[in-house]
């Protein structure tokens, strides 16, 4: 479930001035790609990675590659399962940590 950022803070600012504080003006600056794109970015990455050792695993199979080239895609597959992994737990942990918070 995504909130558009306006969305959410026009929440925000409706509590803030029931509680009488002050409210917040929306920015529509941006200063680079979102976590979102990011996000994407690294999948479309890993994802293309995948995509070319699997190639080269094919390759092998029938006794067209090099061993070396072989060998650096599948290290380089493992390496990108390992990324992708690590990078997904951080994500749910942030996530976890988030639903925790108390409003």
């Amino acid at each position: 479930m995504t909130v558009p950022i306006n969305n959410a803070l026009a929440a925000y600012n409706a509590a803030a001035q029931q509680a009488g504080g002050q409210a917040l003006a929306p920015s529509e600056e941006r200063v680079g790609p979102s976590f979102g794109d990011l996000l994407q970015q690294f999948g479309n990455q890993a994802i293309a990675t995948g995509k070319e050792d699997e190639k080269q695993s094919m390759a092998a199979s029938v006794g067209k590659a090099n061993m070396t080239d072989v060998v650096t895609a599948v290290s380089s597959a493992e390496l990108t399962v390992q990324t992708v992994t690590a990078v997904r737990d951080k994500v749910v942990a942030a996530y976890q940590e988030v639903l925790r918070m108390q409003i």
